[in-house]
């Protein structure tokens, strides 16, 4: 697993390290919980360090899961994201390649515009801005290096998990419960996905699947954002002002697909595992965070 230590890739470690023998990547000190898995400090970025791990440890099959996803950041250091989602995407393929190893590799809704979503895997991407054109770029380095490979894509991945990073889901809760008002879009639509479930659709994909090609395996429900926060408001019975703000009216450094969200009958006539529905996914994420939360 690469991206170990973010939201889908902690997800992953946690769901296959109880019957796998799981290498856990990421640049930097774990921040999972101890666990049957082996940990390598590798950064997609340097050019070397990942696929040698991967070599080393010859991986019999990888779930690519990290990248450089600060859309802002990628925006201002378009270097960096080059190097970590283009050339980190490459070290990965490469050792796949090398290795006889399947890959999956995680990819976004953001490789189209958002000029007429939601989008089916045969729609053409169009990405907009450095984040989205590295991503993409990243799939096609995956797709053409790696002679057994799968891209996955998911978008706005949240989890209740403990110790996840701050999302736009856990960010509502901690706003209104501090009885201050959250902001979110009114313009723009996406298929929010549960970690969790995502990391599940990604595995099987992987591991018992023979599948190549494009997958959508994000949530099954597209709003916008302004929806996405009242039900997430809703689910945890929490009041307080949601304030709709347009993206035009945002200092922000990379764009936004507006008209955006993934379809996904191809991956639910596929897989075993089935993309939540948004009620589903929120109930369980409740379950995540009331449950981390009492321990």
């Amino acid at each position: 697993m690469t991206g170990a230590n973010g939201l889908l890739g902690g997800e992953a470690v946690d769901l296959l390290a109880h019957r796998h023998e799981v290498l856990a990547l990421s640049r930097g000190p774990c921040r999972l919980p101890p666990g049957r898995y082996r940990w390598a400090d590798a950064d997609l970025g340097d050019g070397r360090s990942v696929e040698a791990a991967l070599l080393a440890f010859r991986a019999e099959a990888v779930l690519h899961a990290g990248a450089m996803t600060d859309v802002d950041a990628c925006e201002r250091e378009p270097d960096r994201a080059w190097r970590i989602n283009v050339g980190g995407s490459e070290q990965v393929a490469r050792a796949c390649r090398a290795l006889g190893a399947r890959l999956a590799a995680v990819s976004t809704d953001y490789v189209f515009d958002g000029e007429a979503g939601p989008y089916a895997e045969d729609a053409v991407p169009n990405p907009r801005g450095v984040y989205a054109r590295t991503k993409r770029a990243g799939e096609e380095a995956a797709l053409i290096l790696a002679s057994d490979c799968a891209v996955a894509r998911v978008a706005v991945v949240f989890s209740g998990r403990h110790g996840a990073k701050s999302t736009f889901a856990t960010q509502i809760v901690e706003t209104l419960g501090r009885g201050q008002p959250v902001r979110a879009f009114s313009d723009q639509f996406v298929s929010p996905t549960l970690a969790r479930n995502g990391a599940e659709m990604v595995a099987e994909l992987l591991l018992e699947t023979s599948y190549r090609g494009v997958l959508h395996t994000s949530g099954a429900t597209v709003l916008d954002r302004v929806d996405f926060a009242r039900r997430v408001a809703r689910r945890f019975g929490l009041a307080g002002e949601i304030v709709p703000v347009r993206t035009a009216d945002v200092r922000l450094a990379a764009p936004r697909p507006l008209r955006g969200g993934l379809v996904v009958a191809r991956a639910a006539g596929l897989l075993r595992t089935k993309p939540l529905d948004i009620d589903a996914a929120l109930d369980r994420f409740h379950e995540e965070w009331m449950t981390c939360r009492a321990t």
